[in-house]
């Protein structure tokens, strides 16, 4: 459910749900997706490479930060 939220708020059609399943492509659709999740909340796209790839660290900076929500 968590990911299906991640898809609606960056704006990506749900069915992307099924990438995530499939070895090595789930890698480039996380990318795609937090660095457009990112974005949203007025980050850079680097900040969206740390979702990604750090998102213990960088989703608490996320959450507990000052980032607003730009829908």
């Amino acid at each position: 459910y968590n990911l299906i939220v991640i898809l609606e708020i960056a704006g990506k059609p749900i069915w992307w749900f099924l990438l995530f399943l499939i070895p090595c492509v789930n890698i480039v659709v996380a990318i795609i997706v937090y660095m457009e999740f990112a974005q949203k909340y007025g980050q850079s796209s680097i900040f969206g490479l740390g979702l990604a790839f750090l998102p213990f660290i960088f989703f608490p900076i996320l959450g507990f930060g000052s980032s607003q929500y730009r829908g």
